[in-house]
């Protein structure tokens, strides 16, 4: 009898606290951020030259993104990288519409293999790493989930505990997936995978450094009347 008053107990105070962690987040005033600073990032990255692909408007409907980066990189050698990153501000949810698992076999690609790795850098987390294929064209694949919190995530359950700590601390949930792949047609497994990885610890310090900045309305307008406001 005392375990369960004790069960019971322990119960309520979990409900009583989700509540009032659910109503802390719906008073937090809503966000605002610029997301095209991502279209900073270098055309030139690891001996590769990028270029802007576009994306279909019926495709980037589907993906709801607050902004979409799509690029092919070609080095001097001939390696190809396909570069795509699909940002989410807080007001969106900061999560993909689209994960590469759904997205691949919407287009006809099976996945013949899926595991979690060490990003290049271990200290910065996990990543997933897929080889799909097409009419026997196979293609590495290596994407990872990342936050202004934490720049690599391995999956979107892992992004969603991110974002409710963010929201909870410091009333941001922004994020993004990013996603490499490369053709594996005459390369060998290792070779593709390490060109994959090379370029991923070049990349990622290049997108934090242009992590998009989101602020609340109010300090929004404070920013622009401290611009307007003339030096003396």
């Amino acid at each position: 009898m005392q375990t369960e008053r004790l069960s019971l107990a322990a119960l309520v105070l979990a409900l009583l606290l989700a509540g009032a962690a659910g109503w802390a987040l719906a008073l937090q005033p809503a966000l605002r951020g610029d997301p095209t600073t991502l279209g900073a990032l270098p055309h030139k990255l690891a001996g590769f030259k990028g270029e802007d692909l576009p994306i279909e408007g019926a495709v980037e409907a589907m993906l709801q993104a607050d902004f979409n980066l799509q690029r092919a990189y070609v080095h001097s050698f001939g390696d190809l990288v396909w570069l795509y990153v699909g940002y989410y501000g807080t007001e969106r949810g900061g999560t993909p519409e689209h994960t590469p698992s759904v997205c691949y076999g919407a287009n006809g690609w099976d996945v013949v293999h899926d595991q979690k790795v060490d990003f290049p850098d271990a200290e910065r987390g996990r990543a997933r790493e897929f080889i799909v294929e097409q009419g026997g064209h196979q293609r590495l694949v290596l994407f990872w989930f990342r936050s202004y919190r934490n720049r690599t995530l391995a999956s979107t359950n892992e992004l969603h505990v991110d974002h409710f700590l963010g929201r909870l601390k410091q009333g941001r949930a922004d994020g993004a997936l990013v996603r490499l792949s490369t053709p594996l047609e005459g390369d060998d497994l290792d070779t593709a995978r390490r060109r994959l990885r090379v370029f991923a610890a070049r990349l990622e310090p290049e997108i934090q450094a242009i992590w998009p900045t989101e602020t609340t309305a109010f300090e929004a307008a404070h920013l622009a009347d401290n611009d307007r406001t003339p030096e003396r």
